[in-house]
């Protein structure tokens, strides 16, 4: 099998588990998560991809070829747009019932219209609207996928968004999202980080229960392990120490802190 693509990476991680890059820094320079972290398990009977990216280039026939005669699960871990935007190359797409609404309709990027990048203009000739999936389907907590000798477990993890989902593996994998990753964090209004609290408690209990489950959040690094989830809640909860450091940042309508470990910098939404 030999899959070519300039814009995408493809790389072979486990024999059931492959993944496939994007640098969404190409769309603004505002960004520095890269890569986006686009996953694709592969089941005796049928494939999940998590998440279908930025939109700018196909990834169907990257996944076609993959997957072989499998069948095909697409999943957004979220409704941001550098996780849905590719869904309109599918013909069905599953996101958590709190943001259906979001990827139902074209997705608005206008917000891109001053990029410097000119990549932007393959948005621009679809007057930065993004059409989407002809058919959006929905996941809660707890809901499971067979994939034959692989199951899948839906988590649901709002803080992040509101229908964020990580997503657990019989095979021990926890994908992450954008849930908990290095970097680039982020985050809703200061009130409400109990609920961003409380998702990653439940990602830690887990994972002390389930030894050894290795992480793969959706930006950068990849495998993680619990250490990832206890260094972002910590950060977290000392961010009103240092409240008093955080800087306007008006791209994002958000308040930017640093993080003195340099592991993180947070955006906290205004």
């Amino acid at each position: 099998m030999n899959i070519d693509s300039p814009h995408f990476e493809i790389s072979k991680h486990k024999d059931y588990l492959y993944v496939i890059k994007e640098n969404i820094s190409l769309v603004h320079p505002v960004y520095n998560n890269d890569p986006l972290n686009m996953y694709l398990l592969l089941g005796a009977h049928t494939a999940l991809l998590l998440d279908t990216g930025c939109g700018l280039f196909p990834i169907k026939p990257i996944v076609d070829e993959l997957i072989g005669k499998r069948k095909l699960l697409v999943f957004n871990t979220h409704y941001h747009w550098d996780h849905p935007l590719g869904n309109v190359e599918f013909g069905e797409v599953y996101i958590h019932e709190n943001e259906v609404d979001k990827v139902s309709k074209p997705y608005d990027v206008s917000f891109f219209k001053d990029s410097p990048n000119d990549i932007v203009k393959i948005y621009a000739e679809q007057n930065f609207l993004i059409p989407p999936a002809s058919k959006i389907k929905t996941l809660k907590d707890g809901d499971t996928f067979d994939l034959g000798e692989i199951e899948g477990k839906v988590i649901h993890c709002p803080g992040h968004s509101p229908g964020s989902i990580c997503l657990l593996t019989s095979t021990g994998e926890l994908f992450t999202s954008d849930v908990a990753y290095y970097g680039d964090q982020f985050l809703p209004e200061k009130d409400k980080f109990s609920e961003v609290l409380k998702t990653l408690s439940r990602l830690i209990d887990l994972c002390e229960k389930q030894k050894n489950l290795e992480l793969y959040p959706s930006h950068r690094k990849y495998p993680c392990d619990i250490t990832l989830l206890t260094d972002l809640f910590n950060g977290i909860e000392n961010i009103e120490n240092i409240w008093e450091t955080k800087k306007a940042f008006d791209f994002f309508e958000a308040w930017e802190i640093e993080d003195p470990s340099g592991k993180f910098r947070y955006f906290i939404s205004r």
